[in-house]
């Protein structure tokens, strides 16, 4: 470990935010040897970590338990009395949430990283100045700050919770509006609903999904709509009033007013610039208030970079840890200089039924390669046959119609995000529907059907 900084710095550098691109770059920066500083103003760990990805993955392992209750009937189990309580569920989950605070915490600290839990900001090049008033130097700095939910102008918007408030809910809502088409108001819609609320989603568009197969987004609004979640689309909130007892008055366009308990935003997510004193060290931003970075998360000023969702390139925990780890192998390792591949990435929805993809969707297959063969498995789970349940999954995979190069792979399936890291591995390694047709299934499982399509 570096026992001094280079040249008259305090720091070699200085991270600005503890999220998981964060906390990545700073520990593997202290383990190739600069002396390492990070400064986070909430709780370690970041959006994932804390009010993100990872307590809304336990949320959905539990609202998963409504339906396998009620489908082990026919597999012979009785289950007398069952019941739910939502508070046990958050308690357990935010408890853990604190262990890996812990966790992440210590990680940093092991690696004699200098955590300043306070917000951070940039009042010089290479000068930052915390909240206390203690001011520090650093050759580099590195902005990991992530994004924060966007909510939309309307009149009483300020009633409305977010993604981040869902976590601690005092009483579970037995009537809610999710304003929002993409992953979090999908998975929230689907969380809620299995736990008994009557769900509403709210879409000033006309699709959920937009980035994902049209044949996914399709089979996922039926299936919810079966569940029995509403969907209104085209949609745009008008007011929202606080009731006398603590409700919600709602008026959306082309509706009548109506009340609910809980009213939820989760329409996208604006990056954290704000207030960190970029224009100081004159950091160039994007129209969405982005940091604009080079392929090596460079800022336009030499010493400065920045990864992860402050930089909007793709908002997924796993491409900011990749950026983390390649500007500290570039910038401290002694390695070649290192740039995150940001095409082919596997992604997942955990709604119910979760949906995973990776690749070209068809449309945009057809626009770039023109000549496309598809290859489809509709059929329904094992499981769900026996359960007596109607839900059917769906596989989907695009070739190119020339060279049979699998470019995209698309699935709504129980377990479908599992199934895809490994079938994803395939399509970034360039393998073709004939590498598929050569290997063995494993039966019975619904992964064969990514093998067995024709």
């Amino acid at each position: 470990m570096a026992t001094k900084p280079r040249g008259d710095f305090d720091y070699d550098l200085f991270t600005i935010g503890a999220g998981s691109g964060g906390v990545r770059a700073s520990r593997v920066s202290a383990a190739h040897g600069a002396k390492v500083a990070i400064a986070e103003e909430h709780r370690v760990g970041g959006t994932c970590v804390i009010r993100g990805c990872v307590p809304k993955k336990m949320l959905v392992y539990g609202a998963h338990f409504a339906e396998d209750l009620e489908d082990c009937k026919r597999f012979g189990w009785e289950v007398e009395g069952k019941s739910f309580n939502w508070h046990t569920l958050r308690d357990n989950v935010l408890a853990d949430v604190d262990r890996l605070e812990g966790a992440y915490t210590d990680t940093l600290e092991n690696h004699d990283v200098a955590i300043f839990k306070e917000r951070a900001e940039i009042t010089g090049p290479h000068e930052i100045t915390l909240a206390s008033g203690k001011v520090v130097t650093a050759e580099r700095i590195l902005i990991a700050t992530g994004a924060r939910p966007q909510v939309p102008s309307c009149k009483g918007a300020e009633h409305a919770i977010t993604s981040n408030e869902a976590f601690h809910l005092e009483k579970l809502p037995k009537k809610i509006i999710i304003a929002g088409g993409g992953y979090i108001a999908n998975e929230f819609a689907g969380i809620f609903n299995e736990f008994g609320s009557k769900v509403c989603v709210v879409n000033r568009g006309d699709q959920l999904l937009r980035s994902y197969d049209e044949a996914l987004r399709e089979r996922l609004l039926l299936i919810s709509m079966k569940k029995g979640i509403d969907f209104k689309f085209n949609t745009v909130f008008e007011y929202i009033e606080k009731t006398e007892d603590g409700r919600f008055k709602v008026k959306l366009s082309d509706c009548d007013e109506e009340v609910v308990d809980q009213v939820m935003f989760a329409t996208g997510r604006k990056p954290n610039t704000e207030e960190l004193g970029l224009e100081n060290a004159g950091v160039e931003l994007g129209e969405k208030g982005e940091i604009k970075v080079d392929r090596f998360s460079k800022t336009n000023v030499d010493h400065i970079y920045a990864v992860g969702d402050v930089t909007d390139r793709v908002q997924l925990t796993p491409v900011a840890i990749r950026e983390g780890q390649a500007f500290a192998d570039t910038v401290f390792g002694g390695h070649d200089p290192v740039a995150v591949d940001h095409g082919c990435i596997p992604s997942a929805v955990f709604s119910h039924p979760p949906i995973a993809a990776v690749g070209m969707t068809e449309g945009e297959a057809k626009n770039k390669l023109g000549s496309v063969k598809v290859y489809l498995s509709d059929f329904r789970p094992m499981k769900n046959v026996l359960a007596g349940r109607d839900e059917r999954s769906l596989f989907k995979m695009v070739c190119d119609g020339d060279s049979g190069k699998i470019v995209g792979i698309h699935m709504i399936a129980p377990d479908a995000a599992e199934m895809m890291q490994a079938a994803a591995i395939a399509v970034k390694a360039g393998l073709t529907k004939a590498d598929f047709d050569a290997t063995t299934a494993i039966h019975p499982t619904m992964a064969e059907e990514l093998v067995l399509m024709r």
